[in-house]
Order: structure tokens, then C-alpha cells, then sequence
């Protein structure tokens, strides 16, 4: 699905940018799936998260659906 997909990119990009996480995909390994981040790298985060769903909801995307 293309959507999800775009999805993945974003967290991922908001991620490296904010929290200097290279890769959101499970690597089997504590040292690399583990991450010590900041307070404030967390609010960071999670203010992009919150800004990109406003901006999709304002140009009227569809909304993406994912399972967990």
C-alpha cells in the first residue's frame, strides 16, 4: 500500500531528524534496537508527528490505516 509506505518514510525521517534514530526496523539486537533519547527530543518528535497529521488532514489526504 503506498500510503502506508509514505507513512513509514515519515516516522522514519522524524526520527533520525529527532531523535537520531537511523532505522525504525527491528535489528534483532538490544544494542540496536534500544535507544537512550532526550525529554525534550521525545516532544520534538512528537510535535512533527502531530504537525504532519494536521497537514494531512488539511489538504484532505486519505487516511491511513495500519495494524499492529
Amino acid at each position: 500500500m503506498k500510503t502506508a509506505k509514505n507513512l513509514n518514510q515519515l516516522l522514519e525521517q522524524i526520527a533520525k531528524q529527532h531523535l537520531f534514530i537511523e532505522t525504525l526496523e527491528t535489528q534483532s539486537s538490544d544494542r540496536l534496537d534500544f535507544h537512550d533519547v532526550s525529554v525534550w527530543g521525545v516532544k520534538s518528535a512528537l510535535q512533527a508527528a502531530y504537525e504532519a497529521g494536521l497537514k494531512a488532514a488539511q489538504t484532505k489526504t486519505t487516511p491511513i490505516h495500519t495494524q499492529s
